[in-house]
């Protein structure tokens, strides 16, 4: 889908998208609390900018600051099909946290489940959230896939790939793709921009994979970049060099 993008500078270079947003992006590191109140706050203006702009927004978040169910069944004696359900109810508190802010600050919002919970949130019908985003709402997709075992890395290239979504983008601690972790490693290489089969071929950890596959078989471009700089994604929608692009 890279070829077909927008060429004109001054319009987004992609029309829709899913952004993919780390649970543990919420968490306020010093005090511990899983959802703080001036990192949510940022997170929703940094989206609302992109959705003043036209662009439709479908949003995906991880439920790592409050509970992630592959831990859980190493450290906390919960069998893993226990704790990825208590980690997909985790993204749908997150997701409300969301949802309840962008209302906040003049966004509309629709909230979609994969497991049903009629009192909290609509079901997913693929119909309807793509009908949700021609009508300029952001849509914020909770509970990952509803079966244990799946990432919301692969939530995400699922729900990329069924509403024909433009590019996922993936917000992380660092600003992209490199050779090895630039944590650990002083003299570790950015990519910016890798294929498909190079990064496979380099074993580069950019999503499990399941999602990655998921990605590459439906042709739906990954942008990973770093959520914590000001103005990250609308620089990354309007096709600034913003970090690591893969693609076919």
């Amino acid at each position: 889908m890279v070829d077909q993008l927008a060429d004109d500078p001054a319009q987004p270079k992609f029309k829709r998208i899913v952004l993919k947003l780390s649970g543990e992006a919420l968490r306020n590191t010093e005090n511990g609390d899983p959802i703080d109140g001036d990192i949510l706050q940022t997170v929703c203006e940094e989206v609302k900018k992109v959705h003043l702009l036209g662009v439709q927004i479908g949003l995906v978040v991880g439920g790592g600051n409050i509970f992630r169910g592959q831990l859980g069944a190493e450290h906390r004696n919960v069998d893993r099909t226990t704790g990825d359900t208590m980690g997909m109810l985790a993204t749908t508190i997150n997701g409300l946290a969301l949802m309840d802010r962008l209302e906040k600050n003049g966004v509309p919002v629709r909230v979609q489940t994969a497991s049903p919970m009629d009192k909290v949130a609509e079901p997913f019908i693929l119909r309807r959230a793509s009908r949700h985003m021609e009508k300029g709402r952001v849509v914020i997709f909770v509970a990952g896939t509803g079966n244990p075992y799946f990432s919301t890395d692969t939530t995400a290239a699922l729900r990329a790939s069924e509403i024909h979504a433009d590019v996922i983008m993936k917000a992380t601690k660092v600003d992209g793709v490199y050779d090895k972790d630039p944590m650990k490693h002083d003299d570790a290489v950015k990519y910016e921009e890798l294929k498909f089969s190079e990064a496979l071929g380099k074993r580069l950890k950019i999503m499990d994979a399941t999602a990655f596959s998921l990605c590459m078989d439906n042709h739906v471009p990954i942008l990973v970049f770093n959520m914590h700089e000001q103005d990250s994604i609308l620089n990354a929608v309007m096709g600034k060099k913003v970090g690591t692009l893969v693609h076919e």
